[in-house]
């Protein structure tokens, strides 16, 4: 610790923070991240032994893990600084009165792009490190001002704070319908990679239309939300998008998970393979969102007064 400069808070929950840090040795900014455990010493090793295997895990589609350490019943990992942050910052609570008329929140292309690459990092995980990610969501996938997509928290670090969090029924909301019933009959053993898959189709409408698929406040209750995702339609892209598009959204979308595609067919799907040869400006559609959320961060000066 006495290593790290800290510069700046970049996120907290309710088992610890995440801190912007420069780590002086190496003249690396990082993103730290803290989680509270109330474990003994054995335990905060095999979880350090364990963090080892990412440290050794390099891909272009997964965050870069640089090390962990404990502090007493803290455990610290430092991991790569994505100065674009996640996903769900990027478009999310984008009133539909900010965009020209006819345009999209993201254009295809870019929203291709970023498809490709979390399916392709999801398809490392599982095939380099027998890994499933197991959270995925807007949360969990990064970006950088170069366009760069990354996945983050997962495997070993994704399972720290969600084993202090099993009662936590707001992390269901992105659980595929069968994960849901397995979880509500106590039965683990439901999860497989399809239910990622599932987490996939449901991330890119969220970035596609910059809102949950399923908004809370539609609903009575937590309860009611979690049976429109097990019985109700599944949720689709907002209009705008092509058939190739749609096609893909429904596929990750199928009630049943033994009809979900496997990340190789996804790869191979048309929507994705237009990915291939394209030349798309990532780096600025970024730049775009990140001026359109610094607008939206700003608080009109009669409201600060009222």
């Amino acid at each position: 610790m006495d290593e790290i400069e800290v510069l700046g808070e970049l996120g907290k929950g309710n088992y610890g923070s995440v801190q912007k840090v420069f780590h002086r040795p190496t003249g690396v900014t990082m993103a730290m991240k803290e989680i509270r455990l109330e474990l003994d010493e054995s335990k905060l090793n095999g979880i350090i032994m364990e963090l080892d295997i990412l440290h050794r895990a390099a891909s272009p589609e997964i965050v870069e893990f640089y090390g962990a350490f404990t502090i007493e019943s803290c455990v610290y990992y430092c991991m790569e600084f994505m100065d674009a942050g996640s996903l769900d910052k990027l478009t999310g609570q984008t009133s539909s009165d900010a965009l020209a008329e006819g345009e999209l929140l993201v254009p295809e292309p870019v929203l291709r792009r970023i498809t490709a690459g979390i399916v392709r990092g999801l398809r490392f995980l599982k095939d380099e490190l027998q890994i499933m990610h197991r959270d995925v969501k807007p949360t969990n996938v990064l970006m950088n001002r170069k366009g760069e997509v990354k996945l983050c928290d997962f495997g070993v670090s994704g399972q720290l704070e969600k084993s202090l969090a099993k009662t936590n029924i707001g992390c269901q909301s992105y659980m595929a319908p069968e994960r849901i019933k397995g979880e509500s009959q106590n039965q683990v053993s439901t999860y497989t990679v399809a239910s990622d898959v599932w987490s996939v189709g449901l991330s890119i409408i969220e970035l596609a239309k910059g809102c949950y698929p399923y908004p809370p406040e539609t609903f009575a209750n937590v309860f009611a939300q979690l049976t429109a995702i097990v019985n109700g339609a599944p949720p689709t892209l907002p209009e705008g998008y092509s058939d190739d598009a749609n096609d893909f959204i429904a596929k990750c979308l199928q009630k049943d998970p033994n009809a979900r595609p496997t990340y190789g067919e996804l790869l191979k799907h048309p929507f994705l393979l237009a990915d291939k040869d394209a030349d798309v400006d990532m780096a600025g559609w970024v730049e775009h969102a990140l001026e359109r959320q610094a607008k939206r961060s700003i608080v009109p000066l009669a409201e600060v007064a009222s």
